[in-house]
């Protein structure tokens, strides 16, 4: 990953909240079970170490972390790790949404062109994406 990667992943990690804390408990499985489930959902998230009372540092947290569930890691601040890793299956679901949306809007204005709704000067200019 180029380090403008990481810089615009780091941006955008910005306005999350951190979905897990680590404590007492450290690193177990369900820990690691969650964090595949949520970067599967959502590719960037954020962790919370809590540092009074969790056993492992920050940074060993992050490591562990990412060799188990495939991530990388994009920053660790204090105790807060940011994780990413590529989701096909959100790709795929964000191109077929927007595959529907185009396909919508072909149709709705083919049927308002077919019930005279619409001119033709009116077709060119959506068609254009100017409206």
């Amino acid at each position: 990953m180029t380090g403008k990667e990481r810089a615009a992943f780091r941006a955008q990690a910005n306005g999350l909240e951190p979905l897990f804390h680590i404590g007492k408990g450290g690193m177990n499985d369900g820990v690691i079970a969650q964090t595949d489930d949520a970067l599967r959902a959502r590719e960037l998230i954020k962790v919370k170490v809590l540092l009074e009372s969790s056993p492992i540092t920050p940074r060993e947290a992050a490591d562990q972390l990412a060799a188990a569930t495939g991530a990388e890691v994009i920053q660790v601040i204090g105790g807060v790790i940011v994780l990413y890793r590529e989701s096909p299956e959100l790709r795929e679901k964000a191109a077929q949404k927007e595959k529907n949306k185009k396909l919508a809007a072909k149709q709705t204005r083919e049927k308002a062109l077919r019930e005279g709704k619409l001119g033709k000067r009116v077709k060119v200019r959506v068609a254009k994406g100017k409206r």
